[in-house]
């Protein structure tokens, strides 16, 4: 019998959820509410695949051993160091008959849930290891309780991935920023940060600073326009970061994918403030114990990547801010 949170799927160990689990059951064979996709491509999270390249030094085979040797020994893509994965576009090619997503067979899609609970096996691929996004065959597999979007046949499968990877950055964003509030994105010149930007500018926000790691990333989101001031700071020095700053924000999103970063957004953020963490590098004791020592009456919120309509919001984005998707596809072309 099949669970629709897929403990059916966890081989080990026993009962613990698809995400925290070992390692998975990734047999092709769909069960009664469960849905197979034909895997296209996947995306590797930034935290995931920055880790995975610094370890081995940029040596891009060395990155593809790892991925695929991860991927055949726990059955998905599950990072054992950043703890994340990523997400994948793909083919509906079969579905069961109880399953509630509302896909048919032939449906190109993106998975909305992490690779690190989505069971997959890979079959080939013709990836080098240079890049965040892996070219693939094989198959994963969707619970009843995934979430998954049909891709938009306006925009190239690549770029509507890339910003499906990150949609929940935007839509999380749009929902804390209050009209004519002062927001501060750090990683402002990243996917999920660039999108965050734009969200907060129409969501209302008066003032919108993004803070980026050097002259070469301000240069290119001063050029986009996207905030109205860009500021160089190392996200991992707190003092720094408030300093470039200055004035303490309403809203603090942090969009970096390096560790270290929870204190400086923290300082940067007013009283009665929020702090957005929408990084899988987040370190949230660090977040919560450095709230306490700083006295900071701020409320810390941890980006979960889901928000009910934030596909269709991020990809909007892109459409309506051509900004954003300049930014986005400079970076699919490098």
């Amino acid at each position: 019998m099949t669970s629709p949170v897929g403990l059916h799927r966890v081989l080990a160990p026993a009962g613990v959820l698809p995400q925290a689990a070992q390692r998975l059951d990734a047999r092709a064979e769909v069960g009664a509410d469960e849905v197979r996709i034909a895997v296209e491509r996947l995306n590797l999270d930034a935290a995931s695949f920055r880790q995975l390249r610094e370890k081995h030094g940029g040596d891009g085979a060395a990155v593809r051993a790892e991925v695929l040797d991860i991927v055949g020994r726990r059955g998905k893509m599950h990072n054992p160091v950043t703890g994340s994965g990523g997400m994948l576009i793909g083919t509906v090619d079969e579905v069961g008959p109880a399953s509630p997503l509302g896909l048919k067979v032939g449906d190109r899609v993106a998975t909305l849930v992490s690779l690190t609970l989505t069971p997959l096996h890979i079959a080939g691929t013709t990836w080098d290891g240079g890049g965040e996004q892996v070219p693939c065959t094989g198959h994963a597999i969707l619970f009843a309780r995934s979430v998954a979007a049909v891709l938009p046949e306006d925009l190239d499968s690549r770029l509507a991935l890339a910003v499906l990877d990150v949609c929940g950055a935007p839509a999380l964003t749009a929902r804390v920023v209050r009209p004519g509030g002062a927001v501060a994105v750090l990683g402002g010149a990243g996917k999920s940060g660039s999108l965050s930007l734009a969200a907060a500018r129409a969501a209302g926000a008066a003032r919108t600073t993004a803070v980026v790691v050097d002259e070469a990333e301000a240069a290119l989101l001063r050029g986009a326009g996207l905030a109205d001031e860009v500021v160089v700071a190392d996200a991992r020095d707190p003092v720094a970061v408030a300093a470039a700053v200055g004035e303490p924000v309403d809203v603090t999103v942090v969009c970096v994918d390096v560790p270290g970063c929870e204190h400086g957004a923290i300082l940067a953020t007013a009283a009665g403030g929020t702090v957005v963490f929408f990084s899988m590098a987040t370190s949230f004791a660090a977040a919560a114990l450095g709230a306490e020592g700083l006295a900071a009456d701020v409320t810390m919120l941890i980006g979960n990547g889901y928000v009910p309509g934030h596909a269709a919001y991020a990809l909007d984005l892109v459409r309506e801010v051509s900004a954003v998707r300049e930014l986005f596809e400079g970076r699919l072309g490098a």
